[in-house]
């Protein structure tokens, strides 16, 4: 009778707990969408900055092309995420805020996600020839780098760095072949640095978060010093502040027109100046969510959208 009771008792406290666990597990649709992260797809954005510093975008044409090439981003950026989770799945586990991704977690099975990694890759060539040799080459070459990167490239030290910095360079560029823009020596340049600072400033903050577990989690990482993550951040910074002023200066002085060109110098440097000192703390943000989640990044990204849009099509 009393084996009963206790019994009767303790049934109502199991259940919750197994309830709470079902609730947490998604479905393996959700869990694929998750996989895909299409919060990421936010930084496929930088396909218009081409097009967007020719003056491009008023031409339907230009405007639909771009568009394109921001699904076929879209679309092998997912693929590729993908394939990096089934390959890190075990080091995902061991992390603190990775070990809850769909794959990691085992709500996706590795042969679901492969199948679907290997589609969107595929559907993201295939949007791309939809629109020119070009893009189809830079999209073609993105799925073959983010393969390197995922088998090889992101456990050799500097190579990671430089890999994951060409992600972002090479979605700059795109743009411009979607639209068939010339690009400038000062946007190469620009893209370029601008790329590398925003990944040694990712890679500082994960140093910090991680610690002594950053050798089982990220086996590149261990290699840095922080000193030396911090130095290659300033000196991608000073890069890329000296060409967008050297380009905004040569820039107002062709044009002759109103010094919007010059003024955008100003929200452009105290947005670099905001995203160095956020990345001075233990932060675990993507680029994208901690631009996206800052009130400063997103005033002073606003402010020179403004200015430069001035520029482009109201300066002359």
């Amino acid at each position: 009778m009393r084996r009963a009771l206790e019994s009767t008792t303790n049934a109502p406290r199991e259940r919750p707990a197994v309830a709470v666990h079902a609730a947490r597990r998604r479905s393996p649709a959700r869990a694929l969408l998750a996989a895909m992260r299409p919060r990421q797809w936010t930084k496929n954005a930088l396909v218009l900055a081409a097009p967007l510093a020719a003056g491009a975008l008023t031409d339907p044409d230009a405007l639909a092309a771009v568009a394109l090439a921001f699904v076929a981003f879209s679309l092998a950026a997912s693929g590729g995420y993908l394939l990096n989770d089934i390959r890190d799945a075990e080091r995902d586990r061991r992390h603190p805020t990775k070990r809850h991704r769909p794959i990691a977690a085992r709500e996706l099975s590795p042969g679901a996600g492969l199948a679907a990694g290997i589609a969107l890759l595929g559907a993201g060539v295939a949007v791309a020839a939809a629109v020119n040799v070009a893009l189809l080459l830079a999209v073609a070459g993105y799925s073959a780098l983010t393969y390197a990167y995922t088998v090889r490239l992101k456990r050799i030290p500097i190579l990671d760095i430089a890999t994951v910095s060409s992600f972002f360079a090479v979605r700059a560029v795109a743009g411009g072949l979607a639209a068939e823009v010339p690009l400038s020596r000062w946007f190469l340049i620009v893209a370029a640095f601008g790329s590398l600072f925003i990944v040694a400033g990712k890679r500082a903050s994960e140093h910090l978060l991680l610690g002594e577990a950053r050798a089982s989690t990220r086996p590149a990482l261990a290699a840095y010093s922080y000193g030396y993550l911090r130095n290659l951040r300033t000196t991608a910074a000073s890069v890329t502040l000296a060409a967008y002023c050297l380009w905004a200066f040569e820039h107002a002085r062709v044009t002759d027109g109103p010094p919007f060109a010059e003024l955008s110098v100003i929200p452009f440097v105290l947005f670099v100046m905001r995203y160095g000192m956020l990345t001075e703390d233990e932060t675990e943000a993507a680029p994208e969510d901690l631009i996206l989640g800052d009130p400063g990044l997103r005033v002073a990204g606003l402010v020179w959208a403004i200015t430069f849009c001035l520029d482009v099509y109201a300066g002359g």
